[in-house]
């Protein structure tokens, strides 16, 4: 099964991008979530996450990927959701993006080439000028869609991170299949 048989065809300049892929970091907020936050009378936030992405990041970590997030706003429910996913690498509260990048890229020994970053809006934009394979949700803002080496066809919280990490596993010759049960 190929990548354009389940999505779209890619061009191969993505192809060759993607198989250069050692890191994922995604975006919260408009990327793993459709970007509306539930606030209820007592104070209490509310997402909406779903599990085609939770399995896809599951099955990429369990293929040997390392996945990261990086968010702008502080959340429970995001620690949960991720911890959850067994995503090691949470990163909250970052207003400025690119010095999480930048510590996750000195932590884990990788360079710009070898690291994807899937984004929605303003706050995504330095990092994905930064690395090898930016990637923008379908109802991402304009400037990151034409900033972005590759553009979802599926919208932030309706299985667009899953596309990606299909593209991901696919370029990088790892079966669909790989265990991300209990997402």
């Amino acid at each position: 099964m190929t990548f354009a048989e389940l999505y779209q065809p890619v061009s191969t300049d993505v192809s060759q991008r993607a198989q250069k892929i050692k890191l994922l970091i995604c975006d919260i907020d408009g990327v793993f979530s459709d970007g509306r936050i539930y606030l209820g009378n007592q104070g209490e936030e509310l997402k909406a996450f779903n599990t085609k992405d939770g399995f896809g990041i599951k099955a990429l970590i369990n293929s040997g990927f390392q996945v990261a997030v990086i968010t702008g706003r502080h959340s429970q429910i995001v620690q949960q959701r991720m911890t959850s996913l067994t995503v090691q690498h949470i990163y909250q509260g970052q207003e400025n993006k690119l010095i999480a990048y930048q510590e996750l890229k000195d932590k884990l020994s990788l360079t710009d080439e070898q690291i994807a970053y899937i984004g929605d809006d303003g706050p995504d934009l330095p990092v994905m000028e930064k690395v090898g394979f930016a990637v923008s949700v379908n109802d991402a803002h304009p400037l990151i869609k034409k900033l972005a080496h590759y553009t979802t066809l599926l919208p932030g919280g309706f299985g667009a991170v899953r596309e990606l990490t299909d593209l991901l596993m696919l370029e990088n010759g790892k079966p669909l299949t790989s265990d991300g049960t209990s997402a």
